[in-house]
């Protein structure tokens, strides 16, 4: 692609997402979805392969589809009540309709079914676009939306997202698939405890990102797409495994790592607000997420592919791919579970 065009497609990504961040109006918030939506399109199709295609075609329709709800829901509230303001989204109509067109845009279950179809169709850097940036827009009118919307519905949709992103990564051998899973197993977690502490939302988000973004950009550097592919990385870069491995399981949110971090403070905010029985759940769904993360590292560091030859080949032409990014966002991904006294001081 050119690299021009390439340039203003990305700053069109960031001005939808701000100009969604920054507008009180609806029509404004649902202008910058729109632009958000048609920039990354031809980000999507740019390998003219039918797969690419098909993909950009699904989520075009599923982003245009839920686009037209917002609209539906803003214009219906400010028929009934007269308000066009974000905040003020009181009827019961419109706000149903309004949190059921953004679970749809960042693919929550029940309505996920687009997004580990539309994730297989794309390269593994417009896939981690789609992962982490395309969320933030609806993210923040869903932060906004918190307070108006009933509490069972939001804890129903959290839920059902942590059940279906756990069983749906089961049986799966794409890795794009099973980081659809992850994504939408992440989102219920981050739903789920809206309503009583936005700021764990905010942090599960934030070390979400960091967490894909280390797990995407390890599978651009290895080329792989496939857990078959995955047992012959090791002969590759081992300590690229090593750190690929605490990564996932980062993911799955076992400490030592970053990802407990969250997870230990949103199921502590649940007990505490007299929610045992979700706490319990929630919990439950993590195993299933972990056993698919651990059956990643199980396929990286502990088999071995039958052809793989076992010494570092002198013919093998070095990466020219960056690095940087992966070996900040894995750091992160791994290191952070320390800082989290710090981390309440400032969210309380």
């Amino acid at each position: 692609m050119n690299p021009y065009v390439l340039i203003i497609l990305l700053s069109s990504l960031g001005l939808g997402t701000t100009l969604t961040f920054a507008s009180s109006h609806w029509l404004l918030a649902w202008m910058g979805l729109e632009v958000n939506t048609l920039a990354i399109l031809p980000l999507m199709a740019q390998h003219h392969h039918p797969r690419a295609v098909e993909a950009t075609t699904k989520y075009f329709l599923t982003q245009a589809t839920a686009a037209a709800m917002i609209l539906f829901a803003s214009t219906t509230n400010a028929w009934l009540i007269g308000e066009w303001d974000i905040n003020n989204l009181s009827h019961p109509l419109a706000t149903t309709v309004a949190i059921a067109a953004l679970a749809l845009k960042i693919g929550l279950a029940p309505v996920h079914f687009w997004m580990p179809e539309v994730l297989q169709g794309l390269d593994l850097l417009t896939g981690l676009i789609l992962s982490t940036w395309q969320k933030l827009a609806p993210f923040a009118l869903i932060m906004q939306l918190a307070p108006a919307i009933d509490p069972m519905l939001l804890t129903m949709l959290g839920l059902t997202s942590t059940l279906v992103g756990g069983w749906g990564g089961l049986n799966q051998t794409q890795l794009r698939k099973i980081l659809a899973y992850s994504s939408i197993a992440h989102m219920g977690w981050m739903i789920v405890i809206l309503q009583y502490a936005p700021q764990l939302t905010l942090l599960a988000l934030g070390t979400y990102i960091f967490m894909t973004s280390a797990a995407f950009l390890t599978l651009k550097l290895s080329s792989t797409t496939k857990i078959g592919t995955l047992t012959m990385a090791w002969s590759k870069s081992p300590i690229m495994v090593a750190t690929t491995a605490l990564v996932l399981l980062s993911l799955g949110g076992l400490p030592p790592l970053t990802g407990f971090m969250p997870k230990w403070l949103i199921l502590q905010e649940l007990a505490k607000q007299g929610l045992p029985l979700t706490a319990t759940v929630m919990a439950l769904a993590a195993l299933l997420s972990l056993y698919f993360y651990l059956r990643l590292c199980y396929a990286m560091t502990l088999t071995m592919y039958p052809n793989t030859i076992n010494s570092i080949t002198p013919w093998r032409t070095r990466s020219t791919q960056l690095t940087l990014p992966l070996a900040l966002t894995t750091t992160i991904a791994l290191g952070l579970l320390p800082i989290t006294p710090g981390i309440l001081l400032m969210a309380s």
